[in-house]
């Protein structure tokens, strides 16, 4: 059996140690994909000096080429972001312009480094827009060359104008619970193929 690694990109907008509804929902997609066998980590973005920019290296100490080099490791990526505004975070907006250097990146065969990744979506928030985010999300990690499974993201809402948060819900809700059931369970099985049958060369 190939064994599967996965990487979670965590974008609240907190730095640690700070509780972080974001990070208890991609804590339970880690755990959820461990029941299939994958392995993986968690980063908090906001713990590294990224830098903006739409290149593999900004320089001048920026950090995503550490970040870059877990994403490229990874089998399957998973986005996890807050909901502001009805909008993914600065921090996951940031993530997506620097995946966008991977479109210049190629193999031998002009493939995209990313081709034969999996990516899933993470999306917490105490007001609407969970389905904006995921579109705004799936759009941009499939042109930079990642494949999505069925029922790529799992999320919770609260209801509008209240103060309660995901990570104030005791127990998770059954309905979240089993969204992020689905997304490890196809993400691991999509990746799995992948390993065994990768894409063509584009050239």
């Amino acid at each position: 059996m190939t064994s599967l690694s996965c990487l979670i990109l965590n974008c609240t907008l907190k730095s640690s140690p700070a509780e972080s509804s974001s990070e208890l929902l991609g804590s339970q997609v880690l755990a959820a994909l461990l029941d299939h066998g994958v392995t993986g980590e968690m980063q908090r973005v906001v713990d590294h000096d990224v830098r903006f920019g739409v290149s593999t290296d900004e320089g001048d100490g920026d950090e995503w080429p550490v970040l870059r080099e877990k994403v490229l490791a990874a089998d399957i990526l998973v986005l996890v972001t807050p909901i502001w505004l009805g909008q993914p975070s600065s921090v996951c907006k940031m993530v997506l312009e620097r995946l966008d250097a991977e479109l210049s990146e190629t193999d031998d065969d002009g493939r995209m480094l990313t081709y034969d990744k999996v990516a899933g979506i993470g999306v917490v928030g105490n007001e609407d827009g969970a389905h904006h985010v995921t579109a705004e999300l799936c759009q941009a990690l499939s042109d930079v060359g990642f494949s999505l499974p069925a029922n790529a993201v799992t999320y919770w809402v609260g209801e509008a104008m209240q103060g309660v948060d995901y990570k104030d819900k005791q127990p998770t809700p059954e309905k979240t619970v089993e969204t992020t059931r689905t997304l490890a369970l196809n993400a691991s099985h999509l990746a799995g193929l992948l390993a065994k049958s990768p894409y063509p060369a584009t050239s």
